[in-house]
């Protein structure tokens, strides 16, 4: 894809005693806190953990979408949450797992909408932004699904035109929720070669999810969130050999070979 120009190194995602959880009616839960890490610009990292950590509380919360308890994430110093809409959406792309309730589109027309902070009052398209629409579906191999309704899509369509939208946007950082969910293994390794060919461009990228091994065959940098809050971070190499990855997924069976850098089935049988 053409560059942007507004896209350089150097835009870096600060947690700053950040304390994530819910208000309710039954009171505060904290899920994790007092968070101080960055993301690393220009890489690629994988936040990590087993179900009901707190992954996609934590991914909401450095985005934007939820309210921290406490504390701030910043994107090159300033609080996201005293950046103007449509700043940030200059600044940072999301990709979520759900339709939403854009089925009454094509795919070019919801790809179209990442060139949205960028257009004029009425939204129209230049043949600039129509290029940079034409580029990112190509980009994820989704030529074949340009005029298709977004309602007909299967899953990993909709995540690959999804991601499209993000790029079609052009922020500096993309954050990204389980994209690799719907697809199937090929398709992973597609999507995780396309994230660090865009950290290569200088785009810091963030992303969680549950493939395990292919994650860290392929990320710069790991977050292992654990269901008491605690966050251990680290390159794969650090976490793997100091027995982070080990402790985080030992009571799933799992047994991690840091000389390997993937993850054996650890099944007693006590019969």
């Amino acid at each position: 894809m053409k560059e942007n120009s507004d896209i350089c190194s150097g835009h870096s995602v600060v947690l700053d005693d950040l304390t994530i959880g819910y208000r309710g009616r039954e009171g505060v839960r904290v899920v994790a806190g007092n968070l101080d890490e960055t993301i690393p610009a220009g890489a690629v990292t994988c936040l990590l953990g087993p179900n009901g950590a707190g992954k996609s509380t934590l991914l909401r919360t450095i985005a934007g979408l939820q309210p921290p308890l406490s504390g701030c994430v910043r994107i090159d110093g300033t609080p996201v949450g005293k950046i103007q809409l449509s700043e940030l959406s200059r600044l940072m792309g999301v990709v979520l797992t759900g339709r939403g309730s854009m089925s009454a589109m094509t795919t070019e027309e919801l790809v179209g909408l990442g060139r949205t902070p960028y257009t004029n009052y009425w939204g129209h398209l230049t043949d600039d932004d129509r290029k940079i629409v034409d580029e990112a579906i190509g980009v994820v191999g989704a030529d074949g699904l340009r005029g298709r309704m977004v309602a007909s899509l299967s899953d990993g369509e909709m995540q690959k035109v999804m991601i499209a939208k993000t790029l079609a946007q052009q922020t500096p950082v993309i954050m990204l929720d389980e994209p690799t969910a719907f697809l199937d293994f090929p398709g992973k390794v597609e999507l995780m070669k396309l994230l660090r060919d865009l950290a290569a461009r200088g785009i810091t990228v963030f992303l969680s999810t549950h493939d395990l091994d292919i994650a860290l065959a392929t990320t710069d940098y790991v977050w292992l969130l654990g269901r008491s809050g605690d966050l251990v971070t680290g390159d794969v190499e650090t976490v793997g050999r100091n027995g982070s990855l080990d402790r985080l997924f030992a009571s799933q069976g799992l047994r991690y070979n840091p000389r390997l850098r993937h993850f054996e089935i650890n099944i007693t049988n006590d019969k």
